[in-house]
């Protein structure tokens, strides 16, 4: 198969690069309305009437729709061409969030959060599908790291710049300029992205024996414990700096930045190392992160320590985002396409049990807990990376994931613009 070259021949800017960004600013958008609730909570609750943890139950929708969701529309969406499902999800998000953007009452808000979570998940697969299959295969995991970093860049960016709009002129503003910038990505989507067909030969229940593959259970239940490890410390991190760190107000703010910038570079650069040693970068970055959870736990009266503790959980723990990603769908082989989803599905699941861990172990022993449960956690996730190192997709297995690949990538773009077809 002919694949992209680097270098444009007249100097416009690549068609694969323009495809790139656009799935980043639809991964980005969608972050956004997912973490907006998170930043204007308590003006939601006040304008829907509902307490605060009822307010809560709509991220807590979100993740279900996204956990649950995502897999079981990438499942049904099996047979349809790649563009075909991203321009779907996009445009199903947009219709989603008119509904609290024009008015909704809290019970359609509840309803079209999950929803909104289920198309998300649709939508990161079936962009990472597009996305590696405009760059040649040793630039993989930069391609997936691009729409990861879409999402992460939301909670570094979006997320502050949501909550001070809706601040400014009310919370449903923000859920309008969410639509109008996903309005504007489907536009644009719909004018650049490449047809990515499924192979012929690949349905969906045969997608479905290679996705839940023991090999690639193995890289989700890493997936779940090592974001169980992060959240059961990061859910309470705010607590853990008022009572351990003796950090309190708007100095808070400065932390979570830290982590959220550091979660946004972790996820830029992590695909570089997903595309040179996969197995090996998760086994660093499960270390990386007990380090930081260690580093905590030794020194948490110590205000810089502390910020460069949950500098590194950002940036080990979303590092390893692209290199679980690849990982996953690699080991999937001619599952590929619907491994894409599990991933989101299976870190949702690890946040879950973490936050629910670090609560749990708060009511025990105290705040100063969470950092012995995270780095258990942690402890777990390092074996596991360890065991899974030589794990691979059997000979039989790769022949048919070559073959799909052959059979569902009849194009490619170079990076002029142009189509070439495979030789």
């Amino acid at each position: 198969m002919t694949r992209a070259s680097t270098t444009p021949a007249n100097g416009r800017v690549p068609r694969a690069t323009v495809v790139l960004a656009v799935l980043f600013t639809g991964a980005f958008v969608m972050g956004c309305a997912e973490m907006l609730v998170v930043g204007l909570i308590d003006l939601i609750a006040a304008d829907l009437d509902v307490s605060v943890p009822s307010a809560g139950a709509l991220v807590t929708a979100n993740a279900v729709g996204l956990a649950v969701g995502g897999p079981l529309l990438t499942f049904l969406t099996t047979a349809l061409d790649r563009r075909l499902v991203v321009l779907g999800s996009t445009g199903v998000f947009v219709a989603a969030n008119l509904l609290p953007a024009l008015g909704a009452d809290y019970s359609t808000f509840l309803v079209a959060r999950v929803l909104i979570g289920a198309v998300q998940g649709l939508y990161i697969a079936a962009a990472i599908t597009t996305a590696t299959s405009v760059v040649p295969p040793e630039r993989a995991g930069r391609a997936m790291a691009v729409v990861i970093s879409g999402f992460a860049s939301a909670s570094a960016l979006g997320l502050p710049l949501g909550t001070v709009l809706g601040q400014a002129i009310g919370w449903r503003a923000s859920f309008v300029a969410v639509v109008v910038i996903a309005a504007l990505v489907l536009a644009l989507a719909s004018m650049v992205l490449p047809s990515v067909p499924t192979a012929g030969g690949s349905r969906a229940f045969e997608q479905a024996r290679h996705a839940f593959a023991p090999r690639v259970l193995a890289l989700l239940a890493l997936c779940a414990v090592i974001f169980a490890a992060i959240q059961s410390v990061l859910t309470y991190v705010v607590p853990f700096l008022d009572e351990i760190t003796h950090v309190r107000g708007s100095v808070v703010s400065a932390f979570l930045l830290t982590y959220g910038v550091a979660t946004t570079v972790g996820s830029s650069v992590g695909g570089r190392f997903a595309d040179a040693h996969a197995a090996r970068a998760l086994v660093v970055g499960c270390v990386g992160v007990l380090g930081s959870i260690g580093l905590m736990a030794a020194f948490g009266a110590s205000p810089i320590l502390v910020g460069l503790a949950i500098l590194g959980m950002g940036l080990f723990g979303m590092g390893m985002a692209p290199s679980l990603q690849h990982r996953v769908v690699t080991l999937a082989g001619p599952g590929g396409p619907l491994a894409a989803s599990l991933p989101a599905s299976a870190v949702n699941a690890g946040i879950a049990i973490g936050s629910l861990a670090g609560g749990a172990a708060i009511t025990v022993d105290g705040v100063g807990a969470i950092v012995t449960v995270g780095g258990l956690f942690a402890v777990a996730a390092i074996a596991i990376a360890v065991a899974t190192l030589g794990l691979r997709v059997g000979s039989a297995d790769e022949d048919a994931a070559a073959a799909a690949a052959r059979a569902s990538s009849p194009e490619v773009l170079t990076t002029s613009g142009n189509v070439e077809r495979n030789q």
